[in-house]
């Protein structure tokens, strides 16, 4: 499951949300997490064979596992008790706070849950702000500090508004061919035209993960196998 990573830099306060603290300049990026699902515990710091590595850990080691998934479930729980506990705000002055007090790992659900309030009068309260600091005649440390703040504020919320809207986009896309697939009586013509018309993507692979997921959480098994073996077949097509 992709993830965007935004690289805000945040100090945690007691486990609740930062105490203000400058943003990292770094630029957003979109990373893959391979062993933690729920991306609960951040982007892995090392490369795939780390990932590996601890994924053999965790299945020969049950009390590892057993760890990890407590440690998982903590932190998803944490998450949703903070979601929970904050005054959504009704303004742009007061939603710029508030993403500026959000947690980088919320980030993402953060402009997921506010994407119809980040419009043009958002973004224009944003760049209003930044021109008033950075053509401030006598300008503080704290206006400084604040205008470093308010830069990777904006380039993380305008990168991350195109991505979630990118991704929305290619959802709607990949339902569509989902459904296309479900209801054919040839399976695999349907699969050549759709290659033909380059709809078989990372995007639909995604999908059918997520409904194979849902089935077998809902004990559906012959659905879930049925989904798996198109999976399989979808897979063969997909080549970026």
């Amino acid at each position: 499951m992709a993830t965007l990573n935004f690289g805000l830099a945040t100090t945690s306060v007691n486990g609740g949300y930062r105490a203000r603290s400058k943003l990292s300049r770094r630029k957003p990026t979109i990373v893959c997490i391979g062993w933690d699902p729920e991306g609960v515990l951040g982007p892995p710091k090392s490369g795939h064979l780390a990932r590996l590595e601890f994924r053999r850990r965790l299945e020969k080691d049950a009390d590892a596992r057993e760890a990890f998934e407590r440690q998982v479930r903590e932190e998803k729980e944490r998450r949703r008790a903070l979601r929970q506990s904050r005054d959504v705000p009704d303004t742009p002055e007061g939603l710029i706070e508030y993403f500026l007090d959000t947690e980088a790992q919320e980030i993402e659900y953060e402009i997921a849950r506010m994407r119809p309030q980040l419009n043009k009068e958002f973004f224009s309260q944003l760049k209003s702000e930044l021109g008033q600091l950075r053509f401030a005649v006598n300008k503080t440390q704290a206006m400084e500090d604040r205008l470093i703040e308010l830069e990777a504020l904006e380039r993380a919320i305008q990168e991350g508004t195109e991505a979630y809207d990118k991704m929305q986009t290619e959802l709607i896309k990949a339902k569509t061919s989902l459904a296309k697939i479900l209801t054919s009586k040839d399976v695999k013509a349907t699969l050549l035209e759709m290659v033909e018309s380059n709809e078989i993507n990372r995007s639909l692979l995604t999908l059918l993960d997520e409904n194979i997921a849902t089935a077998h959480g809902a004990n559906q098994k012959q659905a879930a196998e049925y989904m798996e073996k198109l999976r399989g077949a979808v897979l063969k097509y997909i080549t970026v």
